[in-house]
């Protein structure tokens, strides 16, 4: 069924200079996180030039802020099967099975691959692997690395792989502005600004046989959140622009435990890992009261939206900005072994979480939807291939399951490298372009992110999302001429809030991370699915897709 279109136009491709220089290569990645980088070694052998663009500098992205770990079935007594459970309960009826049983079972391998390739992951005094536990994990499955710096080590070592490698150019600072398409809407190339050459003589065009968007996340669309500056869902706003299907925008996780700054903070916040709970710290309120408690049989441990909602109700009941996160007990020495990374952080905010309680409040953390992609991260426009969280591949459902996102991003990367090779064409040519170009005003920036953290955040409603809906279309209409990165970003950003808005509208229920206050059950009769989002002549379709629904009870526990 159609579920009608937006109601304000929007660009079909950014505003730019025409290119001034152009390069010529058989695939460009667009990200240099976990996702992009991995796709990279993995075809530099088995295609020609590959060539990775990314926004900064390679290790700019969010994989370098991961501080958990990487979850797989890699500890004694753990299987796929137990991983596959538990990934599929907090997914909320929403994940592709098929994906997930991918992910669960290529995902001890890969991890493998990663220490294979330098990657120097903690182990116990017996000299084992150490794996310890995050929310919704019935067991202890996460590695990590320097306590809390795990995804700093894993773009360390990719780095140093992607450096050790002449087969691969980077290029750095480099904004990825729109694809190239053929007359049959395939990808022949990539157009991109070159940050610092001028406004002018930094654009480019990159003619390709293929296209991997790797381009991280969208945190950016709301006021708080973990992600860094660049996640500005440049790859989602390219992949619609483009033709291509994305899926399940409405549901943003929102990590339940955020360091809480004070009513005026904006930006990227201070992650206080799911591990630090999975180590023993707890939750309670101003009065000292442990609130998870009966919320969920694992208490502080339930999946991250259980723990977000339980938060917040909290915050709504006794009218206080955050709740607190106590760790004192730990120690002083558990803390600077284990957490070295959050205990400067912390202190470096006046507050010391080895004699004070840490306040916390939610934010955005991750966007469980992005490109539709099948099994090897085929998209819907020919030629272009996504991983990590640009994509959608299935496997997080409504709620991302704790440390499954380097994982996915590591998996699917892999599998798109053993296809790609056997499917790429001769070069095509790039059509006359026709679409309708224009930018928005970056100078929306702020009020945009405002409205969509009170509309489209933890909490929604209809009265909230149609009022998003109507003021993110008067946004639309704020055109300017002026060609900048500022306008840029916020063009995407206005692209990736607009669907997101409609189909949290449209998602008449509550599942997983997306919370609506007037439809407070999930209900399977009437949302078991997922809306996909298209572009065309410049206003998003949303369109319902019905889908089989997983039963976690199905899945064997061995």
């Amino acid at each position: 069924m159609s579920s009608g279109m937006t109601r304000a136009p929007l660009p079909e491709r950014l505003l730019a200079p025409a290119p001034g220089w152009s390069t010529t290569c058989d695939v460009v990645v667009v990200g240099s996180g976990i996702a992009g980088l991995t796709a990279a070694l993995r075809l530099k052998d088995k295609v020609g030039r590959v060539l990775v663009v990314t926004k900064d500098v390679l290790n700019a992205g969010s994989t370098q802020w991961a501080q958990g770990g990487i979850a797989a079935a890699l500890g004694p007594g753990d299987t796929p099967d137990q991983h596959e459970r538990d990934t599929l309960v907090a997914g909320a009826g929403a994940c592709d099975a098929e994906a997930v049983r991918v992910l669960v079972t290529d995902g001890p391998a890969a991890v493998r691959e990663l220490i294979e390739l330098g990657t120097n992951f903690d182990h116990d005094s017996a000299g084992d692997l150490s794996l310890t536990r995050e929310g919704g994990h019935h067991r202890d499955r996460i590695a990590h690395a320097g306590g809390d710096a795990t995804g700093a080590e894993i773009q360390r070592a990719l780095i140093a792989a992607i450096q050790a490698a002449p087969e691969i150019e980077v290029i750095e600072h480099a904004l990825a502005v729109d694809l190239l398409l053929d007359d049959g809407g395939a990808v022949a190339g990539l157009t991109l600004h070159v940050m610092g050459e001028g406004q002018i003589d930094g654009v480019g065009a990159v003619h390709c046989r293929a296209a991997v968007l790797a381009s991280g996340g969208l945190g950016q669309v709301f006021s708080q959140t973990t992600n860094p500056a660049v996640a500005t869902g440049d790859g989602t706003a390219i992949a619609l622009r483009a033709g291509a299907r994305v899926r399940d925008l409405e549901f943003v996780q929102f990590h339940p435990t955020v360091m809480y700054l004070g009513p005026d903070s904006r930006g990227q916040q201070p992650l206080i890992s799911e591990a630090v709970r999975g180590e023993g710290a707890y939750l309670v309120d101003f009065e000292g009261n442990r609130f998870m408690q009966g919320v969920h049989e694992l208490a502080d441990l339930a999946p991250r939206d259980v723990v977000a909602k339980a938060i917040t109700r909290r915050m709504h009941e006794t009218g206080h900005p955050h709740m607190w996160l106590d760790a004192t007990h730990l120690g002083e020495a558990f803390w600077e072994r284990r957490f070295p990374t959050i205990l400067v952080t912390c202190r470096s905010y006046g507050v010391d979480p080895v004699t004070e309680l840490i306040p916390v409040a939610p934010a955005c953390h991750y966007a469980s939807g992005g490109v539709v992609t099948d099994l090897w991260g085929r998209t819907s426009v020919p030629g272009l291939y996504a991983t990590g969280e640009a994509a959608c591949s299935g496997v997080h459902g409504a709620n991302r399951l704790a440390s499954n996102s380097l994982l996915e991003g590591l998996v699917f990367s892999r599998r798109i490298s053993d296809v790609l090779p056997g499917e790429l064409p001769e070069q095509r040519t790039a059509a006359p372009d026709r679409r309708t170009a224009g930018l928005v005003s970056g100078d929306l920036r702020h009020a945009m992110e405002e409205l969509m953290t009170d509309r489209v955040g933890v909490l929604r409603s209809a009265a909230g999302l149609a009022g998003a809906v109507a003021r993110l279309g008067a946004m639309g209409e704020r055109s300017t001429d002026l060609v900048d990165q500022a306008a840029w970003e916020l063009t995407n950003l206005l692209t990736v809030s607009t669907a997101m808005a409609r189909a949290a509208e449209l998602r008449e229920e509550t599942r997983g991370s997306h919370w609506r206050d007037d439809f407070p059950e999930r209900d399977d009769v009437r949302f078991a699915g997922h809306f996909d989002a298209r572009m065309s002549d410049g206003r998003i379709s949303l369109e319902f897709v019905p889908a089989p629904q997983t039963d976690p009870s199905m899945v064997p526990v061995t």
